[in-house]
């Protein structure tokens, strides 16, 4: 597949706005393996490959465990993932599937204890911010190196 746009050349101040979300999510104080987590998880909903390729690759430089890699996709059916590292996924593809269904009340009542409000505003921004990159990879085309 041909890549059909390079985003970074084309506008460069698109790339500064999502990096001003970026920006946010790296001082927002959610731990970094769950930040890894919610990246791939939604990429991996979306079918970006890039975005999977690479937040796969960042997670396991930060230590994630391969088995809760390669479980990732099917995460309601492992021991592996913390009570609020599930409730984060829930509220992942909840936000990214938001037309499928809205944000079920379920999915609130489960994120909701596990979260600050700060943290809330913040995970949800980190959802914003993966679906943004998933656009802009998935619509350009954006080639694996």
């Amino acid at each position: 597949m041909k890549q059909r746009l390079d985003f970074y050349k084309a506008s460069p101040e698109a790339i500064k706005a999502m990096m001003g979300l970026e920006h946010r999510v790296s001082k927002s104080g959610l731990e970094k393996p769950l930040v890894d987590l919610v990246r791939l998880r939604a990429s991996q909903i979306n079918g970006c490959a890039f975005c999977m390729d690479m937040h796969t690759a960042d997670a396991r430089k930060g230590g994630e465990n391969e088995r809760r890699l390669a479980t990732l996709g099917a995460w309601r059916e492992t021991p592996f993932f913390t009570d609020r590292e599930s409730a984060a996924l829930a509220w992942t593809e909840a936000l990214t599937l938001v037309a499928d269904g809205r944000v079920p009340d379920e999915v609130w009542n489960e994120v909701h204890p596990h979260f600050s409000e700060n943290e809330l505003a913040d995970l949800t921004l980190l959802v914003v911010a993966i679906n943004g990159w998933n656009r802009f990879s998935i619509g350009f085309r954006k080639t694996l190196d």
